[in-house]
C-alpha cells in the first residue's frame, strides 16, 4: 500500500475524514494506474477530478491538438494552449493542480494495437472517446485484460455512463454484461452524428465526465455500488436522470 506524505494527508483531508474512504481508500487512489482515452469534453473533467482526488498515475491517450472550438467544453485546456498537443496541455494542467500525480502521455489513437502494447501498465480504463470504433475497441481490450472500464457518451443535450466488468459475476453467479450486451451491433458509419456535426452543450460534458470520475473513484476505493449492469442516462433539458438495467445475453 502506498504511504501518504504529510502534504498529501493535508491535501486529501476531506477524503480521509469520510469513513467510507479513510486513509486506506486514499492510499488505494495513490496506488491506482488509470488510463483515460481522450483529453476532450469527457476526458477533461475526468482527468481534473481524478488528479485532484490523488490518483497516482494517469495515462492520457489522444493524438489531437487543442483548437478554438474545443474550449467551449474541454475545460482542462485554455486559450494559451491553442495548437498544443492535448496530452501536453492536459499534463501541464494536472501538474499545476497536483504535483503528486504522475502523467504518462500517449500521442496515439486507442485501438487493439495500442491496447496490446500499453494497457497492461494500467488497472482501470476510462473511455471518453466520441466514436463507436474506439468504444468497442476499449470494451474488448478491457475485457481481455480483465480490468474495469468506465465509459460515457454525450450528444446534444443528453449523456450516458456505465461501468463494465464482464469477467466478474453478479450476486447470482452470472457473468456481468459486456459492451455488446448493451450495444450488440455497431451503428453504421455516419448514422449517428458526432459532436462536430450535431453540436453539444458544453456543461453536459462536465456533468457526464464528473459522473465518470465518481464511478472510477468508487471502483478504485471499493465504496458504493458502481454502475455495473446499469446505464445511467441524463437529459439536461428535462433535468432528469434515468437508470436502465441490462444483463448478459444468452450466447448461441
Amino acid at each position: 500500500m502506498e504511504t501518504l506524505t504529510p502534504d498529501e494527508i493535508e491535501r486529501y483531508k476531506r477524503h480521509i475524514l469520510l469513513p467510507e474512504v479513510g486513509g486506506e481508500g486514499q492510499q488505494r487512489l495513490k496506488a491506482a494506474r488509470v488510463l483515460v482515452i481522450g483529453a476532450g469534453g469527457l476526458g477533461a473533467p475526468v482527468l481534473q477530478y481524478l488528479a485532484a482526488a490523488g490518483v497516482g498515475t494517469l495515462g492520457i491517450a489522444d493524438d489531437d491538438r487543442v483548437s478554438l472550438s474545443n474550449l467551449q467544453r474541454q475545460v482542462i485546456h485554455d486559450s494559451g494552449t491553442l495548437n498544443d498537443l492535448k496530452t501536453q496541455s492536459a499534463a501541464d494542467a494536472i501538474a499545476r493542480l497536483n504535483p503528486h500525480v504522475r502523467v504518462v502521455r500517449f500521442e496515439e489513437r486507442f485501438d487493439a494495437s495500442f491496447a496490446a502494447s500499453h494497457l497492461k501498465r494500467f488497472d482501470l480504463l476510462i473511455d471518453g472517446s466520441d466514436n463507436f470504433d474506439t468504444r468497442y475497441a476499449a470494451a474488448d481490450a478491457a475485457e481481455a485484460a480483465e480490468i474495469p472500464l468506465v465509459t460515457g457518451a454525450v450528444g446534444r443535450f443528453d449523456g450516458t455512463v456505465t461501468v463494465l466488468a464482464p469477467y466478474e459475476t453478479d450476486e447470482d453467479g452470472v457473468l456481468n454484461p459486456t459492451y455488446r450486451d448493451l450495444f450488440p451491433i455497431k451503428p453504421p458509419q455516419g448514422l449517428l452524428p458526432n459532436c462536430a456535426e450535431a453540436g453539444v452543450i458544453g456543461a453536459l460534458t462536465g456533468v457526464i465526465g464528473t459522473l465518470m470520475a465518481m464511478e472510477a473513484i468508487k471502483v478504485i476505493t471499493g465504496i458504493g455500488e458502481p454502475l455495473v449492469g446499469r446505464l445511467l442516462s441524463y437529459d439536461s433539458l428535462g433535468a432528469s436522470f434515468n437508470t436502465i438495467r441490462y444483463r448478459r445475453r444468452q450466447r448461441a
